[in-house]
């Protein structure tokens, strides 16, 4: 063998040694990459069980598969970031997926009588008015950028635990009753207070817009 033919045996060996566990990693990796849509597709296959328990009254069940959904919502946003696993679809999926959660379990909650009646509906407007004020602002002014504020993240984390303390209750497991009352009061304040800071960036951005 010359020596010519040696030394390209020997960069073909190199290159191997170094593509072989490249390419052995890419199929995690993009595996990890997808992880974060995975679980929020199962958080959202999640709904119709949740809503099954309720209607049945089977509350221990639906607690679980609540805080389980919950779990998965910290982790896919953790991978997400830790990971650079931010995709669009993601983007538009995570969101979808918290609320058809909430709004799904503050239904059937309401409806059973669980949580009073118009708490759902207050949530219900404030909600519908957020995307359609949204939805205006993108049609008049193009695209809009909003950032949840600290009351709206402190609004869905009392909105989370008065289900929490409600499903708590309702298997016996603790006699929570002033908590979950005043638990309850604090999610129509915040509720009412988020709407309002909306209310106020519209107001602002249109103000800059016509300035």
């Amino acid at each position: 063998m010359s020596g010519r033919e040696r030394e390209s045996n020997r960069r073909v060996c190199q290159h191997s040694a170094v593509t072989a566990p490249e390419l052995s990693f890419m199929p995690r990796m993009s595996l990890l990459h997808q992880l974060p849509n995975l679980l929020t597709l199962l958080r959202i296959g999640a709904v119709p069980v949740l809503i099954l328990f309720l209607y049945e009254g089977r509350y221990g069940a639906a607690l679980v598969v609540f805080v389980i959904a919950g779990i998965t919502d910290g982790l896919d946003g953790w991978i997400a970031k830790r990971y650079d696993a931010v995709t669009r679809l993601g983007s538009i999926l995570d969101p979808l997926a918290d609320k058809m959660l909430i709004v799904s379990t503050y239904v059937m909650l309401a409806v059973s009588g669980d949580i009073p009646f118009w708490l759902l509906l207050l949530i219900g407007f404030r909600d519908l008015g957020i995307i359609g004020g949204v939805l205006v602002l993108q049609w008049v002014h193009g695209e809009v950028r909003m950032q949840p504020s600290l009351v709206s993240k402190l609004n869905t984390f009392l909105q989370i635990s008065l289900v929490v303390l409600v499903m708590l209750e309702r298997v016996e497991l603790l006699a929570l009753t002033p908590l979950t009352d005043a638990v309850l009061w604090l999610v129509v304040a915040t509720t009412l207070a988020s709407a309002f800071h909306y209310v106020y960036f519209w107001v602002l951005r249109s103000s800059d817009a016509a300035a």
